[in-house]
């Protein structure tokens, strides 16, 4: 049990770390309030895009994917957006906080912590079972971000829903854009597969070499300045949200994902790496790129900077206590 919380913490605290790293660096006046609003357009628009395409570019095989696992992952996500709309809304009649509280319930970190997560936890087949599953809720995150976003940001509730500006919200969103890309790369290659051809993108050093580069500056880069953005001076403000999205996030949620597979592990043939990869879907923090997205959409950026903040810090324990159920269960 010892492991299991090292390995959770190891997993979850690097994350808080870079966070209050850039907390530090704002403080002593390295950052400022400019640099941090350019910064998050940065990684909105370039760096967050560029790592998704990665992510889902590193799938393996298209052919291996079993599909009651990617359902269940999918259709999971989709009832915890529904049941989260109207808990959410009964919790606070703010519609600014109403669309980051929903998005934190449906939206994990999986693409930082889920995918090196399942790959801790199950080596090699957690890992590309993790990344066969990055190829569809990636997707569905960004899209049900921003439907949830563009209902609930504080002005929309005050206007007529325009359905054509919320499509169009989807389609031009980055993070969309990164993912769908990178399915696109994915579907040429097996092409390439099909007809033996040999040629692949990673074969272009010149220019993979460069995606992988900004990959690798990504993650710290958005959590820094996450942590820049970060003011304690909120949390006697916002502490019931704050509990709220945290409690939903990193204990109801898990349960209702990871009992409902157990459940069905054995009519849908679950095995270890898909509970890893559930694992990545279910149990990790609010995703770093939600308060980047809120704030892009006009939604409210400071509780859901502290959403990631708690949630990260929470979930080094729940994800323990997860790890450890399912080795007890003997799915690890």
């Amino acid at each position: 049990m010892t492991e299991a919380f090292i390995f959770a913490a190891n997993s979850v605290l690097p994350i808080v770390i870079l966070i209050m790293f850039g907390y530090v660096l704002k403080r002593i006046g390295l950052l400022t309030k400019e640099f941090l609003d350019t910064g998050n357009k940065l990684a909105f628009r370039a760096l967050l895009p560029v790592m998704l395409f990665c992510n889902v570019y590193g799938i393996k095989r298209l052919e291996d994917i079993n599909i009651g696992f990617v359902l269940y992952g999918i259709l999971s996500v989709i009832v915890i957006f529904l049941l989260a709309v109207p808990v959410c809304c009964i919790f606070t009649k703010n519609g600014a906080k109403r669309g980051v509280l929903i998005q934190a319930v449906f939206r994990s970190n999986y693409a930082i912590i889920g995918i090196p997560l399942a790959a801790s936890l199950f080596g090699d087949k957690g890992g590309a079972a993790a990344g066969v599953m990055s190829a569809f809720c990636i997707p569905l995150f960004n899209i049900l971000a921003v439907v949830t976003l563009t209902v609930f940001n504080g002005s929309a509730e005050k206007r007529r829903l325009d359905i054509r500006k919320m499509l169009l919200g989807i389609v031009t969103n980055p993070l969309i854009i990164g993912t769908v890309a990178g399915l696109i790369a994915v579907g040429i290659r097996e092409l390439f597969v099909m007809y033996d051809i040999s040629f692949r993108l990673s074969d272009v050093t010149i220019v993979y070499k460069p995606l992988e580069s900004i990959k690798s500056i990504c993650t710290p880069f958005a959590l820094i300045v996450l942590g820049g953005r970060f003011e304690f001076s909120g949390v006697p403000r916002l502490w019931k949200d704050i509990v709220f999205g945290t409690v939903i996030r990193t204990v109801a949620v898990p349960l209702l994902g990871l009992i409902c597979a157990y459940m069905l592990r054995n009519v849908l043939n679950f095995s270890g790496e898909h509970f890893a990869s559930y694992i990545g879907v279910f149990a990790t923090p609010v995703a770093v790129s939600s308060a980047i997205m809120a704030k892009e959409m006009e939604a409210d950026d400071e509780l859901a900077g502290q959403l990631v903040v708690w949630s990260s810090l929470v979930s080094t324990f729940t994800i323990f206590i997860y790890v450890t159920a399912l080795v007890m269960l003997g799915i690890f």
